[in-house]
C-alpha cells in the first residue's frame, strides 16, 4: 500500500513538474518587449503613422503598441538601423560587373544612424570583413568578387540562421537582411516542385521571426546551377522566407538581372516606408501577429509570427 502511494505521489510530482516546465517554456516571468518591422504601403506615398493609427493583434488578442519609430536609411532620419547585405560566395564570377552597383548601394544607404555590413555566405556561416559600419569608405573595403567555387555556398538558409543567432540585439535598433543568392537549398535534395518543403528553410524563417528580422532577397544564379527547375526551387524558397518574415523577394525569372540598381532602389524605398513597432508580451512561444491600420488607404506588411526572446 505504501509503495502504491509512493508511486502515485511520484507520478503526481512528475506531472506537476512537467506542466510547470511547459508553462516556463511558453511564458517569461513578466512582460518583455517584442520589436517587429512593419512596412506601410499607400498609393499616396509613404504615410506618416502614429501608434494610435495601428491595431496590433497577438495570438488573436489586441495588444497596445508601446512605440512606433520610422527606420533610418540614407538621408532619411529615424531609429538606428542595421542592414546586413549578404552575398552568396558561390555566385557566378560574372557578378563582378555588378560590384560598382553594390558600392553605390553602400554609399547611398549608410548614414550616422544607418549601419551596413557586407557579408559573404559560405559553408553555413557569414563572414563580415569589415563588420557593420556607418562609414561608407570602411565598408567599401569589404566588397570583392565571390569565390565562385562549387560547394562553397551549401545552403543560404544555414547562413541566415547563423547570422540571426549571432547578431547582437540592441533595444530600439532595427535589423534588416538583404540576400543576393540563388536561394537553392542543396541539403533538401531534389529541386522538383514536389519537394519544396525544406526543414532548413522553415527553421531559418522561425529564427528570423524570433529575431524580428525581415529578409529581402535578389535572385542571382550561382556558378554550378543551370535549369529552370533549380531556378524555380530557389525562388520558391526565397519567396517563402520573405513572406514569413515580412520582407520581399525583389525579382524573378530564370535569367540573372542585368542590373541590381532597380532592386536596390526598391529595397531603399521599402525601408523608407518601414517602422520599428514594439509591444509587450509574456509569451516566448511564437504566435500569430497581425498589424492593420486605422488610416484609410494604408496597408501594412509584417512578419507572420512573433514572440518574446527566451524559448526556441
Amino acid at each position: 500500500m505504501f509503495r502504491s502511494m509512493a508511486i502515485t505521489a511520484g507520478l503526481v510530482c512528475c506531472t506537476t513538474l512537467s506542466m510547470n516546465a511547459q508553462r516556463s517554456d511558453a511564458y517569461t516571468e513578466g512582460p518583455k518587449p517584442v520589436s517587429i518591422i512593419v512596412r506601410a504601403e499607400s498609393k499616396g506615398g509613404a504615410p506618416t503613422l502614429q501608434p494610435s493609427d495601428l491595431k496590433l493583434e497577438f495570438n488573436g488578442k489586441t495588444v497596445p503598441v508601446s512605440s512606433l519609430q520610422a527606420l533610418s536609411v540614407g538621408n532619411k532620419p529615424g531609429v538606428r538601423t542595421e542592414v546586413a547585405l549578404l552575398i552568396d560566395d558561390g555566385l557566378r564570377s560574372n557578378f563582378g560587373i555588378q560590384l560598382h552597383e553594390v558600392e553605390s548601394f553602400v554609399k547611398n544607404t549608410v548614414s550616422p544612424t544607418t549601419a551596413v555590413g557586407v557579408g559573404y555566405m559560405r559553408n553555413g556561416g557569414v563572414n563580415f570583413p569589415q563588420g557593420f559600419s556607418t562609414e561608407a569608405e570602411q565598408e567599401l573595403k569589404a566588397i570583392r568578387l565571390p569565390i565562385s567555387m562549387a560547394g562553397v555556398d551549401g545552403s543560404p538558409y544555414f547562413c541566415l540562421q547563423d547570422l540571426v543567432k549571432k547578431w547582437p540585439v540592441h533595444p530600439g535598433v532595427a535589423r534588416v537582411v538583404l540576400m543576393i543568392t540563388s536561394g537553392i537549398d542543396r541539403y533538401n535534395g531534389s529541386v522538383s516542385p514536389m519537394n519544396q518543403d525544406s526543414p532548413y528553410v522553415a527553421q531559418a524563417i522561425t529564427d528570423a521571426q524570433r529575431a524580428g528580422v525581415p529578409v529581402y532577397s535578389i535572385y542571382y544564379g550561382r556558378r554550378e546551377v543551370n535549369g529552370n527547375l533549380a531556378s524555380f526551387s530557389g525562388q520558391s524558397y526565397l519567396s517563402q522566407t520573405a513572406e514569413g518574415t515580412g520582407g520581399e523577394s525583389l525579382n524573378g525569372g530564370t535569367i540573372n538581372p542585368v542590373s541590381l540598381e532597380p532592386y536596390f532602389r526598391k529595397f531603399d524605398s521599402e525601408l523608407r516606408e518601414s517602422y520599428l513597432v514594439t509591444f509587450q508580451t509574456g509569451s516566448t512561444k511564437l504566435q500569430r501577429v497581425k498589424v492593420s491600420s486605422n488610416t484609410k488607404g494604408v496597408k501594412l506588411r509584417a512578419q507572420q509570427l512573433a514572440g518574446a526572446a527566451g524559448a526556441r
